[in-house]
């Protein structure tokens, strides 16, 4: 097997994770020329084109496994450096911070459970880098080899995966006390929701669409829909009398109690199931980032039907 240059192989990953030669050069304090040489000589090894210069700038499938193989040294070389921290705690620090870790969750995790089960491994200096996508789709992510672990709805491992259930986040439909009062003083129905519109992070964001759809044994749902990308921002819109939001039980618990906020479906809910899928590596990091998430999830999440 060929011996690939580990400068190369970080400057592939440096191009796709900053979407271009320019950046990359910036990143890795070299110029530009030197990155499109230094592709070049992995390119001419591996004997394939490694990158589709195309608009954004993505890794082709040789690429992709060169890239996840990159992740994975970088995950070596982070687990020996907590390793030789805990034998020498007063030591400095190795770990580069262009060898980030990188995983992927979706945005209402962030915003509720998954923060916290990740503080201690950021204690412990680890270049984490959190890459934001919906639950629905974060696993393309791990697909492609750009992280090494994500938080996503697929329930089935993919190759050379492990998967670990988490538990299901509950959303609701919910409305500031004024707007509910003014528009759906009856709350939510089948007979009204065309009525009002509804807050979605993007146009892939199906989530208020399937809730109706659910709560209601609706086959197919049209709704008027505000785009508002994140999960505090959703809140705060809700809060400010925009639309109705889909949210996290967890984020409306707290304005539901003290009245800012009504449940306009009272007894419905919409459970999504969560997994955590990773690479199936030997690790002594990745086991404790695992078992920060799960651990987490356990407490925040409820049972999964």
């Amino acid at each position: 097997m060929s011996s690939y240059d580990p400068a190369a192989l970080e400057c592939l990953a440096a191009i796709v994770e900053e979407g271009g030669f320019e950046r990359a050069a910036q990143r890795l304090n070299v110029t530009q020329s030197a990155v499109s040489q230094r592709l070049r000589v992995l390119e001419a090894q591996v004997g394939s084109v490694l990158i589709v210069r195309s608009r954004p700038l993505r890794p082709t499938p040789a690429g992709q496994l060169l890239l996840k193989h990159t992740k994975q040294l970088r995950l070596l070389r982070a687990g020996l450096e907590r390793d030789l921290q805990e034998l020498a705690p007063s030591a400095p620090g190795g770990t580069r911070e262009d060898e980030r870790i990188a995983i992927a969750i979706n945005a209402d995790s962030i915003a509720t459970w998954a923060m916290g089960a990740l503080h201690g491994l950021v204690q412990q200096r680890l270049p984490l880098e959190i890459i934001v996508d919906d639950q629905d789709f974060t696993q393309e992510w791990l697909r492609s080899g750009q992280v090494l672990g994500c938080v996503t709805t697929l329930r089935q491992a993919l190759r050379g995966c492990k998967m670990v259930p988490l538990g299901a986040m509950r959303y609701v439909a919910v409305a500031a006390t004024g707007y509910a009062q003014q528009h759906l003083p009856q709350g939510l129905s089948a007979h009204n929701f065309r009525a009002v519109s509804f807050l979605s992070f993007n146009r892939k964001d199906d989530m208020a669409a399937e809730f109706v759809a659910r709560a209601f044994g609706l086959r197919r749902v049209a709704l008027n829909q505000l785009f508002v990308p994140g999960s505090e921002a959703q809140m705060r819109a809700v809060a400010a009398g925009w639309a109705v939001g889909v949210v996290p039980e967890l984020l409306a618990r707290g304005p539901m109690a003290d009245g800012s906020m009504v449940d306009l479906a009272p007894g419905r809910s919409l459970p999504i199931a969560l997994y955590w899928h990773c690479w199936n590596l030997e690790s002594a990091l990745l086991d404790a980032l695992s078992a920060a998430l799960t651990g987490a999830a356990a407490q925040a999440l409820v049972a999964a039907a």
